[in-house]
């Protein structure tokens, strides 16, 4: 490989941002058509939403796997093979024949999740020092900007055609994204040996499969019937089991030692409700502006609230926010170097919880959507922007890839967990006599949303930031001492 070539920074930083938008482009765009998905596929609102949860779950498990081996073959070179795997999922997804071949094509699409860790490692190994904050601030913020594109493209394209065709888009947005990150992201300039811990991401996957399970299933079991507690508890076993392999495997996919550390530890519990938070209100505003869009005139008549949009103008309503999310997430970089990056992700979860909870509040006319979830995911990516210096700092060099990707992780999982507690909301809160969702099943999601945004903000101000370390020098081809894993 030509270890000469290298991109100017602005190059590296937009292939950068586009890898990290193609996966949330896709995890945005089946938000808005779920309904048409589930009347499609003659499936339930619950297992509908199983098309967005495993899209997360699998981003979740696959991130430690594919950083891992990151680090023995290339971030490159994996960034190469995780676009490849999204542009498989989202190619087979085309031509889904029931729910389940489609949740089972997302799972192959979610792995592209593994995208964002791998860029934060490109950026530790390429971008200067003074710039790592706002550069990382920039890719996470893709994470809500991609969403916002990628709804407005589902609007756009469910109004006009099928929502097959949300996958034809995916597969061009991932070749593209392939050929750039060819062209301009540099062979890595240090290798490690890796080993897979195929049992613990087994035992994660169980886990997390179990606990969705239940809250999918709570409702029509009853949420107190022993199915549902024992599926519950054996899902919450599971992943108890799994913290106790990952400490006694020699090369384990997530290192529990330094997610033990209190700096890490509580970055990803502040990332863990962030997550939450996002995703309990990004789930159900597309379905409350849609409301009663739609529905037969005698369900219509039944509902007092909702905006009648359609689908595309629905996607336009949260636009603003998105294109408000690609410069705040920097600027939460910035200020991070100003007033300490715990400040800056507190402040950023607050304004989160002040414009989820004033949506919560007030909810009448379109501008109140567009105002106060503008003002919410400004929050949201001044918080991303923060976090992964946080965690950067809180470690070594040689474990930089591992414990950004595992704040990715868990980001991944508190979101996918937001998304089914915010479905199951609306499915247990009805109208009477219908399947219609009440207006308090989408107003309790919202408060759950803000809530969590404030525990995310006591979190991080519990924070103690440590000075930055100072860079180690690695020789080429020789593992990192201490190293558990990286690149992810």
């Amino acid at each position: 490989m030509d270890n000469t070539r290298r991109a100017s920074p602005g190059m590296l930083l937009a292939t950068l941002s586009l890898a990290g938008g193609t996966f949330a482009v896709m995890q945005a765009a089946v938000v808005p058509a779920l309904p048409h998905i589930q009347a499609g596929l003659d499936t339930t609102t619950a297992w509908a939403a199983w098309t967005v949860s495993v899209y997360l779950l699998s981003a979740a498990v696959a991130t430690p796997l594919l950083g891992k081996l990151g680090d023995q073959f290339g971030k490159d070179r994996m960034l190469l093979v995780t676009l490849a795997l999204f542009t498989v999922g989202s190619v087979a997804s085309i031509f889904a024949w029931d729910i389940w071949s489609l949740i089972a094509f997302r799972a192959v699409q979610g792995m592209g999740g593994a995208v964002y860790p791998l860029c934060f490692s490109v950026i530790r190994d390429e971008v200067p020092p003074q710039r790592m904050g706002i550069a990382m601030g920039l890719i996470s913020s893709m994470l809500g900007a991609g969403g916002g594109l990628g709804m407005v493209m589902s609007g756009l394209i469910i109004d006009q055609v099928s929502w097959r065709w949300l996958f034809v888009a995916g597969a061009v947005i991932g070749v593209v994204a392939m050929a750039l990150v060819a062209r301009y992201v540099p062979p890595s300039p240090h290798r490690a040996p890796a080993v897979l811990d195929i049992p613990g991401a087994l035992l994660l996957s169980a886990g997390l499969v179990a606990v969705l399970v239940a809250l999918t299933e709570g409702r029509g079991w009853g949420w107190g019937s022993g199915r549902f507690v024992g599926v519950l508890l054996a899902g919450l076993v599971i992943i108890v089991i799994w913290g106790v392999v990952e400490t006694r495997t020699a090369q384990p996919l997530v290192d529990m030692r330094m997610l033990a550390r209190r700096p890490v530890l509580l970055t990803n519990l502040a990332g863990l409700f962030c997550g939450f938070a996002m995703y309990a209100t990004f789930t159900v505003l597309p379905l409350f502006a849609q409301m009663p869009h739609g529905l037969p005139d005698a369900l219509a008549g039944r509902v007092d609230y909702g905006y009648d949009a359609t689908a595309t103008m629905a996607a336009l309503l949260m636009l603003p926010a998105a294109a408000l999310m690609v410069p705040a997430g920097p600027w939460g970089g910035l200020l991070g170097r100003r007033i300490g990056y715990r400040f800056a992700l507190a402040l950023g979860m607050l304004v989160a919880a002040a414009g989820t909870a004033a949506f919560a509040a007030f909810h009448a006319h379109r501008w109140q959507l567009v105002v106060f979830y503008a003002v919410g995911a400004a929050g949201v990516a001044i918080a991303f922007g923060a976090m992964p210096k946080l965690i950067a700092d809180a470690v070594s060099p040689t474990e930089t890839g591992i414990a950004t990707g595992m704040n990715t992780v868990v980001r991944t999982i508190g979101s996918a967990i937001g998304a089914q507690v915010a479905v199951t909301l609306l499915a247990a809160r009805t109208i009477p006599g219908t399947p219609v969702p009440a207006v308090d099943g989408f107003t309790l999601s919202l408060w759950l949303g803000a809530g969590a945004s404030v525990i995310a903000a006591v979190f991080a101000l519990m924070l103690r930031e440590r000075p930055p370390h100072a860079h180690v020098t690695t020789v080429p081809g020789a593992a990192a001492p201490g190293a558990a894993g990286g690149g992810a």
